[in-house]
């Protein structure tokens, strides 16, 4: 049974049996200081509206509602450790751990990592890079996020490198006709676009990862029946991920527009155990915790 609990991920953390988690994948906030907001839009044919499309066509905006969630705190490290000490605790001998993260707390957050698993313990720092949005003009335009990837036991953890999607050859005609038609691995940058507006993927949640970067690492770092732990799991990314993979996963989240999102995405699909809410009545005061 699929696991997603409504509440405060460290208790529930706490409450997890040792080394019995496969692979977790968690992306935290970022502590940008600011308040993350998402407007979801449609539009409709009209006479008369507030935008003009191919043709000189009307249309009018509707507004479908405002995702939001606060990503301020005083002392991020503190608010991250205990947590990530029970992450280390509940993975198992061969398990994974993904940190996503961006630039503002990367190099702080890896010095806490390295003294939780130990720096042996450091696999790689992925870099996903993206083109899309918009470009300041004050600075370079930051176009990346930082994935930190650690492993409970470096002589022998999951890394299926045959099942890894493979990506072009930049240089096709140099490698010939069989070599480029398999592709080659991906290296540790990662070229993928983020979910666009238009996405049937699309769920309006402020900070929603795309699939194929969930599927990549689920892949890489996970077997068919594994169990994949999330606790900030946002949008639902990583189960949407792992039910198209054959996984098992657990879900954990404080935040209930990240629910009701959630209880959208997975809706009429069996085989979820919802925990401190109901997907029947979106509308709940008071999390786990």
């Amino acid at each position: 049974m699929n696991r997603i609990y409504y509440g405060d991920n460290l208790p529930l953390l706490q409450a997890m049996e040792s080394q019995s988690i496969d692979l977790i994948y968690i992306d935290p906030p970022f502590n940008t200081g600011k308040s993350q907001r998402r407007t979801a839009l449609k539009t409709e044919a009209t006479h008369s509206g507030d935008r003009t499309g191919f043709g000189g066509r009307r249309y009018r905006t509707i507004s479908l509602g405002t995702r939001q969630y606060n990503d301020v705190f005083d002392d991020y490290l503190a608010f991250l450790e205990p947590r990530l000490v029970e992450a280390y605790r509940v993975l198992s001998e061969r398990g994974s751990l993904y940190f996503h993260i961006d630039y503002r707390e990367v190099h702080y957050c890896k010095i806490l990592l390295d003294h939780i698993f130990g720096r042996q313990s450091f696999l790689n720092e992925i870099i996903w890079a993206y083109d899309f949005g918009g470009r300041t003009k004050k600075k370079w335009p930051p176009k990346h996020d930082n994935i930190l990837v650690y492993v409970k036991d470096p002589k022998s953890y999951t890394f299926n490198v045959q099942d890894i999607d493979r990506i072009p050859y930049m240089a096709p005609g140099l490698v010939g006709p069989e070599k480029a038609a398999r592709g080659k691995l991906p290296t540790d940058t990662w070229w993928h676009t983020i979910v666009g507006t238009n996405s049937r993927e699309k769920t309006g949640y402020p900070t929603q990862k795309p699939l194929g970067i969930m599927n990549r690492i689920i892949q890489a770092s996970s077997h068919p029946g594994d169990l994949v732990l999330d606790f900030f799991a946002g949008s639902g990314s990583t189960g949407a991920s792992c039910l198209e993979l054959r996984r098992r996963f657990i879900l954990i989240d404080n935040n209930e527009s990240a629910l009701q999102v959630m209880a959208k995405r997975f809706a009429g699909l069996e085989g979820i155990e919802w925990i401190g809410f109901d997907p029947e009545n979106t509308h709940q005061k008071t999390p786990l915790g």
